[in-house]
């Protein structure tokens, strides 16, 4: 979520700074020639792009906004992470947070050891959580990767004892009637 909105302001920050510039063109074509406007044009570019990068780089630095490359060593922080013998359930949360963060579907070799360090502490409820986040991170391709995921990590599943969604009910809503006339 976080990098979607922060793309989202990025682009919305962007438009109003271009459109200042538009604004400060068409005022400025009203008052000179077709050279000076175009001097003027160039310079207020520059600016725009100066006031633009200023706060950009503001964002970057108070959000974190450096993309993280999604390869091997992506994955083996978050295993290693989970892998910890010392964690707790407040810094599986934090994990699963910043997981959320990331504009990425979780690797199963991630998804794994989350459940291995859910199980480890015995909260049952943390590791039903985490199949949620990881279904919910799928997004409008979870027809195409869950069923993938689920596949991958099933032994994991079974060694630990945790059932998937759908073997609990949890993929349907609980007091769902078919016909909307139908609720009582």
């Amino acid at each position: 979520m976080f990098r979607v909105t922060s793309v989202i302001y990025r682009k919305n920050l962007l438009r109003n700074v271009f459109d200042n510039v538009r604004e400060n063109v068409v005022l400025n074509c009203n008052r000179r020639s077709s050279s000076a406007v175009t001097d003027a044009t160039e310079k207020a570019k520059l600016e725009a792009k100066k006031s633009l990068d200023a706060v950009t780089s503001v964002i970057g630095r108070q959000e974190g906004w450096d993309e993280p490359d999604y390869d091997d060593k992506f994955i083996q922080k978050f295993v290693d992470f989970f892998n910890r013998p010392e964690i707790d359930s407040w810094e599986i949360r934090r994990a699963m947070h910043d997981l959320v963060d990331y504009d990425t579907v979780p690797d199963p070799e991630i998804v794994k050891a989350g459940l291995k360090a859910c199980r480890r502490l015995n909260d049952y409820a943390l590791a039903i959580r985490f199949l949620e986040m990881t279904k919910e991170k799928c997004g409008h391709k979870v027809k195409k990767f869950y069923p993938y995921i689920l596949q991958e990590i099933q032994p994991t599943l079974d060694e630990l004892g945790i059932e998937t969604l759908e073997e609990l009910g949890y993929d349907k809503p609980e007091l769902a009637v078919m016909d909307v006339d139908d609720i009582h």
